[in-house]
């Protein structure tokens, strides 16, 4: 890929959008990096501040639906990654609305975008949960879509959607497909923190239905260097794979968490699984390793890393829990008693 000038960060002040902002700033000097987020109860601009007096860093407020805003934006613009999104699977449950919304109609918006303004590439960050479960295994960029949730099933929706503008237009899109992603300054509802948040408080933490579910995990630093990888090798139109290759169950995860913040386990207390669970998530990233991609953290150091950083920066959850309670608590309205639960 050419040099590039501009480079638009959708979602950039989400979890996975920061880390990838962080990222490009450090390793791009010549990179201007200007980040669109409507700041939602995900995002923050703490996750930012550290960039603020950078001059090849900008911020604006504002929604990736908002047509003109995307176009005052990205009118110059040689490069969209895209992580703009609603991802909590438990709140798409109890209401689908905002993930239709921002996953699919956003997309649209965006892509209307690339095609009047003929911006250079288009990336879109996507979930290996649009394969559905897989319990034996591994998924390929070329299996067939089999979404559980309505979450998963937004995350589809964009991905037909750009390949349908990519044939049609002839736009230059990148797709990758992350698998669950742990790591610093991850907002409290996700099962890691959550879980971390909770236990260092010495409360019980809620664990679906037997625990034994499977994951494939990836430090956020592994899954912002494949987006990068992808970004500057990828061919256009193409999907990759990016995943950490540590495959774990939910419940091995609760008892190491557990042990990190010397609590009984105990505290792991098992609620009534949600609808459409998955069982199993996992993905074959051998078409991104052949881009020169592989994870560097080791999931054992980093999940105790990950640890360390919460009780490090215990004012920065705090801050997050207490806005949740002010707008509905939804983790404790979602879970039910197994969330209040007394060990």
């Amino acid at each position: 890929m050419s040099v590039l000038k501009k480079i638009v960060v959708t979602g950039g002040a989400g979890f996975i959008g920061s880390h990838f902002v962080s990222r490009v700033l450090r390793r791009y000097s010549h990179y201007h990096v200007l980040v669109l987020d409507s700041l939602t109860y995900a995002g923050s601009l703490s996750n930012l501040e550290v960039h603020f007096q950078n001059k090849r860093f900008e911020f604006v407020r504002g929604n990736v639906c908002d047509e003109n805003m995307v176009a005052n934006c990205v009118s110059d613009a040689d490069v969209i990654v895209n992580f703009a999104a609603e991802t909590h699977v438990d709140r798409s449950l109890e209401s689908a609305n905002e993930f239709l919304k921002t996953d699919i109609l956003g997309v649209h918006v965006l892509l209307e975008a690339v095609k009047k303004f003929d911006i250079r590439t288009f990336l879109h960050v996507s979930t290996d949960e649009v394969y559905g479960s897989v319990d034996e295994g591994a998924s390929l960029e070329t299996d067939s879509f089999n979404p559980s949730s309505p979450y998963s099933a937004s995350k589809a929706s964009a991905e037909l959607i750009i390949s349908a503008y990519a044939k049609s237009f002839g736009i230059h899109s990148l797709i990758t497909r992350g698998s669950n992603t742990y790591g610093p300054n991850q907002y409290p509802e996700k099962l890691i923190p959550l879980f971390i948040t909770r236990l260092l408080d010495g409360q019980t933490v809620p664990l679906y239905g037997d625990g034994l579910q499977r994951r494939d995990w990836i430090h956020v630093d592994d899954h912002c260097k494949g987006i990068d990888i992808v970004l500057h090798k990828g061919s256009p139109g193409e999907a990759y794979n990016i995943g950490g290759g540590k495959r774990v169950s939910n419940i091995a995860i609760a008892q190491r968490l557990a042990a990190l913040t010397h609590q009984p386990d105990e505290r792991i207390r098992f609620v009534k699984d949600r609808p459409g669970h998955d069982t199993a998530y996992s993905i074959d990233t051998s078409k991104v390793q052949a881009l020169g991609y592989e994870p560097e953290h080791d999931f054992d150091t980093g999940l105790a890393e990950t640890v360390e950083w919460y009780i490090n920066h215990e004012q920065w959850w705090r801050q997050a829990l207490e806005r949740e309670t002010k707008e509905g608590n939804f983790a404790a309205r979602w879970y039910g008693n197994g969330f209040n639960a007394e060990i």
